[in-house]
Formats: C-alpha cells, structure tokens, sequence
C-alpha cells in the first residue's frame, strides 16, 4: 500500500463505527480477531477521524470503544511499522504514517534526528490517532478485556471511564525493546508515580485488579458481564446531564489536565524517543531497536522470545503467563 487512503481502506474492515440516534450512544468495535486487534496504520488513522466526527455529531453524546473477540487490542502492529522503520524507502521514511502524500516532500535521512523525531512528535498530536480521546468533549468509555497494550493502552488512560474484564492486562511491550511510549507522562498520572515506575522498569503488564487499586480502572467484572456492565454505564452517561453541559464538564478536565502537563507530556515524550539511536547497549545480547540487525526477524518475535526471559507471571503473553 502506497498511500494513506490505501490504508484506511484496508482499515474499514477492522474498525466499525455505530451510533444509536435515540440513545446517543455511539460505539467504535476494532475487528481484527486473527491478530488480537493489533492496529494498523489505517486503523489508527481511521480511529482518530472516527472519534473526531464523533464530536461534531449532534447525535453522539457517548462513545464506548471496544474490540471484538478475546481482547481490547495488544497495540500497533510491531511488524508493519517495524518494517518502515528497518527498511526505510528512499525519501519517504514515515511519511506515509504521517498522512503525506505529495511526492515532492522530502522526509528527513535515516541518521538524523529529525528521522524519528519528526514521527514521534507527531504522535503527540490527536489527529495523529494516537490521542484523539484527549480533544474528545463528549464521555469516552472504553471495554477492556484481554491484552489491553501498547496503542490500546493510550486509550484505555485518556478515556473518561473503564470498565474492565478481570482477565484484562494492561501495559506496553515496548518498555522492553524501547524503553517508552508516547503516552507515559498520562500513564504516570494515572497510575501514580511508584506504581507506573514499577510497570517501565520491569515492563511486565499489570492485572485488572491492580489498576482498580492504581484507580485507573472503574469497575471490574467477569467476562460474562462485561457487555451488560458497559452498557449501564454508558446509558447512566447518556440521560445525566444535556450534551452541551458534558462539553462544559469535558473542557473544564481537560483545563486541568493541561495545567497537570499532559500535552506537554507527549511533547517530552517525543523528544525522548527521538533519542533512541543514541541509546548505546550494555552487552551483545541487549534488545535493542536502535541496533543494526537485532530485529531482522520481525519485531513481534523479538518481542516474543525475549518475553520468555522473565518470570511466568510477568510475560506479557497469555499463554506465556501459564507457565
């Protein structure tokens, strides 16, 4: 696929979008069983206009995201976006994850700076798809089961409510083969520094029930009342209060949130990762996205194997977990 619209046509088929005018209740399903609802570029893509009409439309006053099947999503599609940035194709770099499809643009040569921290810096911005939730003024309620990772977290900390699976896990693989995500300084102020400290060090995901303790998670229930216990709370968000008061209510957390630095956060974060290449290894064996021929094989199985290193109930696999 060449360009962006190519993408995001692939993408219809794993991202429903559903709205009930009577109730005011949309809801966003990511569907792509086969791969635990990882996301693709046009996914992402897809997601943040989604969330964007949602906004505008005088027929939403709630949004419920959610994924089909077993999980809420296990993140980005390693693979796919692990390609464009190991096999970089002469002066496009990231330009097609930035939505640029003019051929006289130039992107900035693998080995600057500017390489990766022109991608990074703009998944601090909500039309990148990565933040949408955080300029969304309506109520957000995501339905978390399952692996609840990497992109899927960031949405999981910038929803307004979770109602969570007590089989969910939460956290980022990429706190093992980079050491961030674009989301952290959220993460941090949802979770709280000791805890989320705790999570970034060690990289292991952490259990619904330990985010209900960290007050990242609202309700916790079995699998077989996920469904009913989302819907009652997003029909209780639909008949409280007029939607032009939830958008005062909204804008009046998201002032706060800016004076708590979120938006400042993503900026930071940004510019973190637009460090990786200078990150230097401490032996041969250290995973290490930076380093030439560590991922030739597929970031994803990377990330799998070295999962096997850590104890069985830190592995960020399910099957892993057993044992």
């Amino acid at each position: 696929m060449n360009t962006i619209a190519d993408h995001k046509q692939a993408a219809d088929q794993h991202i429903r979008y559903e709205k009930d005018k009577a109730t005011k209740i949309a809801t966003i399903t990511f569907s792509r069983i086969d791969k635990h609802n990882t996301a693709t570029i046009g996914m992402r893509a897809r997601f943040g206009e989604l969330v964007f009409r949602a906004n505008i439309d005088d027929d939403v006053k709630v949004l419920v995201i959610r994924g089909e099947g077993d999980n809420l999503g296990s993140g980005g599609d390693l693979d796919e976006h692990g390609d464009l940035y190991l096999n970089p194709k002469p002066g496009q770099g990231f330009l097609v994850d930035m939505e640029i499809e003019d051929p006289d643009v130039k992107y900035p040569p693998p080995g600057s700076y500017r390489y990766l921290h022109g991608l990074t810096d703009y998944y601090a911005k909500a039309r990148s798809g990565n933040r949408p939730l955080q300029e969304f003024k309506k109520i957000s309620i995501v339905e978390a089961k399952g692996y609840c990772y990497g992109w899927h977290f960031y949405q999981c900390a910038d929803a307004d409510i979770i109602v969570s699976s007590d089989d969910a896990l939460f956290g980022h693989p990429s706190f093992r083969y980079a050491g961030w995500g674009p989301r952290m300084w959220q993460w941090l102020e949802m979770v709280g520094l000791r805890r989320f400290s705790e999570m970034l060090f060690t990289g292991r995901p952490f259990t619904a029930d330990e985010m209900f303790h960290c007050n990242f998670v609202n309700s916790v229930v079995p699998r077989d009342r996920l469904e009913a216990e989302t819907a009652k709370y997003a029909h209780a968000c639909s008949i409280t209060r007029p939607t032009d008061v939830v958008v005062a209510q909204k804008t009046f957390i998201e002032a706060y949130k800016q004076y708590r630095g979120e938006y400042m956060g993503s900026l930071l974060t940004g510019w973190l990762e637009g460090m990786l290449p200078l990150m230097k290894d401490d032996g041969a064996d250290d995973v290490n996205l930076g380093k030439n021929g560590t991922f030739q094989q597929g970031i994803g199985k990377v990330v799998k194997n070295h999962d096997r290193n850590y104890p069985p109930e830190w592995r960020l696999s399910k099957e892993g977990r057993k044992g």
